[in-house]
């Protein structure tokens, strides 16, 4: 049960020492308790206090760690139903699934293409983490042989999907090592695979019939020791699917209740007639509430829509996109090549350097820290004033690059042009276009 934050209070060291950014423990313990602070900030909580607080304050969701490597990463983890309220924090894990019967050509040659399935999107990477690993048809050894391929050539992380308890140790022997999720204890087998999965230090999916049926065999799995674990309550079609999942996250996060405070895997690829219709299902479960989303394939047309929403959601509200303040380099440019100026708004940047590319022609881009605010709102917040991009050209260290005096500032800025030409005497200010679709032009015109 969640603490008061006088309980909390009683708890911290009350030194006052601000260095949690607060001036007192009680402000500090009140924020703790309302979600707004991190008891990793506070430097001098005893171990003992640590301890009770971290169990106290763990989030109403369990976070829980899939995979090893670079594409390794979390699911779970939230403390809201709806992302504007505070935030998501660990996004949808996307799987593509391969059956135990291809041959580890096939496989190998999967592999390859799912691997080029990447895409750069302001600054990020862009990719599926996952292979689903489906037995199909009994045969241990094939099924092991396939996890080890997977595991040692891909940056892939696993799913191990099968019946058989054996099946799946076999593929623990030789794929364990990547930190696969085993696929799924039921009532039929919670006892074997749940010592499988503890004896190996692995997370564990659960599958029932009904969300009522999960209750119990996360608790007595819990008992067993296991915590990482995933929810498939089992439904397949799609209202009751999109219900158990409204059901599973609101029973977490409004009833308190830890018997279903994990995340879900959910399967569109058998929800689905056409690989369209599994990618709008697929989607509706990036929203509402998957944790991982299994699909039949990977492919562009799929994937890719799924990853942009995926980043749009998992974006905190409340804290912009943005890119570090300095001097960037478009193309290769000279001593005589333009500068322009713009804000740290991710988007902004690289929709700006888009263009600045697309026209060909070599550009110095300054980046000033407007706290991830585009340009005409930075602007109206004081964050992109004259005064302060004056400052910041003085200081950017660009005057060491280039012979000229001319700064091009954006067409939504034009009024702090005099306020720069009074920081920077002998510069001209000019005047960039408002829309940036228009600066390749503008550029090539000058």
């Amino acid at each position: 049960m969640a603490l008061t934050g006088i309980q909390i209070f009683k708890l911290l060291p009350k030194t006052n020492c601000k260095e949690c950014g607060v001036p007192t423990c009680l402000a500090f313990a009140m924020n703790l308790a309302s979600g707004k602070a991190e008891l990793e900030s506070c430097p001098y909580v005893s171990d003992e206090a640590r301890a009770q607080l971290a169990e106290a304050s763990a989030p109403p969701i369990r976070p829980v760690a899939i995979g090893k490597g670079v594409r390794a990463a979390k699911t779970g983890g939230e403390t809201v139903l709806c992302r504007h309220e505070k935030t998501f924090y660990n996004p949808t894990l996307f799987a593509g699934t391969v059956t135990a019967d291809r041959s580890e050509a096939e496989v190998t040659a999967l592999l390859k293409s799912w691997n080029a399935l990447q895409y750069e999107r302001v600054g990020l990477n862009l990719r599926p983490e996952l292979v689903a690993l489906k037995d199909v048809n009994g045969d241990g050894v094939a099924f092991a042989a396939l996890a080890k391929l997977i595991a040692e050539t891909s940056e892939f992380n696993l799913v191990l999907m099968s019946d058989s308890v054996d099946v799946l140790a076999g593929a623990v022997a030789t794929a364990g090592f990547k930190r696969p999720l085993l696929y799924a204890a039921t009532a039929a087998n919670v006892d074997a695979l749940g010592k499988l999965a503890l004896d190996n230090e692995l997370p564990l999916a659960v599958k029932a019939d009904s969300v009522d049926g999960l209750i119990a065999l996360t608790e007595k799995l819990a008992a067993m020791g296991l915590k990482d674990l995933v929810l498939d309550s089992g439904a397949r079609e799609v209202k009751q699917a999109l219900e158990d999942q409204v059901a599973i996250r609101r029973a977490a996060l409004k009833s308190g209740n830890r018997s279903l405070g994990f995340p879900t895997i959910t399967f569109p690829c058998e929800m689905a007639g056409t690989v369209e219709m599994e990618g709008l299902i697929a989607g509706m479960f990036v929203a509402k509430y998957g944790g991982i989303v299994v699909l039949s394939q990977l492919t562009t047309e799929v994937i890719f829509p799924l990853l942009l929403e995926r980043l749009n959601i998992f974006t905190d509200p409340q804290r912009p996109m943005t890119v570090t303040e300095g001097i960037f380099e478009i193309g290769t440019p000279d001593e005589n090549s333009p500068v322009l100026v713009t804000t740290n708004f991710a988007l902004t940047y690289f929709i700006v350097s888009g263009e600045i590319e697309a026209s060909k022609v070599p550009a110095w881009l300054l980046i000033k820290d407007s706290e991830g605010l585009s340009v005409l709102t930075a602007w109206a917040a004081g964050k992109f004033g004259g005064d302060d991009v004056g400052a910041f050209v003085k200081k950017s260290g660009i005057m060491d690059k280039v012979k000229h005096t001319e700064l091009i500032i954006p067409g939504y800025a034009a009024a702090i042009a005099g306020d720069i030409e009074e920081e920077l005497p002998g510069w001209t200010i000019i005047v960039g276009p408002r829309e940036a679709a228009h600066l390749a032009g503008f550029l090539k015109g000058r």
